[in-house]
């Protein structure tokens, strides 16, 4: 636990205080709707799920001093290519179907970026686009139902020693993540890189193949979001992820990831996550509309950016 702690930037313990103040607030104003009930905590960790599995993929991202914005496309289109492949064959083709078209897209993103010299806000701008309008026209905008019981359970409404799937699946990312990004040769490599890629090509550091990598890795996670949206849901349709994309930048943003890169924290990005996750079922519970929560996510980033970019640069 100190060592986690060690990772994280003074300034930032406010997010975690505010946390916690969030929900106490919420437990106390919503202690008779059953706010914070093991059923109801559960329940916003597995919804929140596939956004901390994206959060992961942006803290490399911004870490490097890039960006994805097309990570909500990537979820759809993922998340449809494996349930109309699960249609005619085994589930670990249609597995490798979602992520290997995650992989592909973040692969274009990447090869326009590094090798191609193009801003990734751009890039990633106009390939969110293109693949949303491709998931509309993959099923001319029908759901595709998932009938295979061991896809929806290993990906979404299983459990296994009582803890639903969806939430093994926040663990082995956010341990897996945390690992690469703390403590190997990579993810020092992306501190340096988005530090200075000057000062990181100078070292010997291969600048364009780790803009590359970041970008391939952000798009096999937000395929495997996908996977995870299918599997709770039983089904895709190309409005998965549409609404994720200012949900994961204030789920990493708010914990503690600088936009300008060289920085970040996987630790709070799950935090993040879950704050985003506790503050729209606080907001449901309380009777309040989509729009409020929007509200919310919105103010929550630009506080968020206002602090992060007055802090000196290190």
């Amino acid at each position: 636990m100190t060592a986690i702690f060690k990772t994280i930037p003074p300034s930032r313990y406010v997010i975690y205080v505010g946390f916690l103040l969030i929900f106490a607030t919420f437990a106390v104003l919503l202690r008779n709707d059953g706010f914070a009930t093991l059923s109801n905590l559960f329940n916003i960790a597995q919804q929140t799920a596939p956004v901390t599995v994206m959060a992961i993929g942006m803290v490399y991202v911004l870490t490097a001093g890039e960006i994805d914005l097309s990570i909500g496309s990537i979820v759809a289109v993922s998340a449809l290519l494996a349930a109309v492949v699960l249609r005619e064959w085994a589930w670990p083709v249609a597995v490798i179907a979602g992520l290997g078209a995650g992989a592909a897209i973040g692969a274009l993103n990447g090869a326009l970026v590094a090798y191609g010299r193009l801003p990734s806000f751009l890039v990633t701008l106009a390939t969110m686009g293109v693949f949303a309008g491709v998931a509309r026209r993959m099923t001319d905008l029908q759901s595709v139902p998932i009938q295979n019981d061991f896809f929806n359970a290993f990906f979404g409404s299983g459990s296994l020693l009582g803890l639903p799937s969806l939430i093994l699946w926040t663990l082995v990312a956010v341990a897996v993540g945390y690992f690469v990004y703390r403590e190997t040769r990579y993810g020092a490599h992306l501190h340096a890189v988005g530090d200075s890629a000057r000062a990181a090509r100078a070292t010997g550091i291969k600048v364009l193949r780790v803009r590359f990598s970041v970008l391939v890795l952000s798009g096999m996670l937000a395929a495997l979001a996908g996977l995870l949206y299918a599997g709770r849901l039983h089904g895709a349709r190309y409005t998965l992820g549409e609404a994720d994309l200012l949900t994961v930048i204030a789920a990493v943003i708010v914990g503690g990831t600088r936009l300008n890169g060289g920085s970040g924290t996987i630790i709070g990005a799950l935090i993040g996550s879950l704050l985003m996750g506790i503050l729209n079922n606080g907001l449901i519970l309380m009777g309040y509309q989509p729009s409020d929560q929007m509200i919310a996510r919105g103010l929550i980033i630009l506080i968020a950016v206002a602090t992060t970019l007055r802090e000196p640069n290190r």
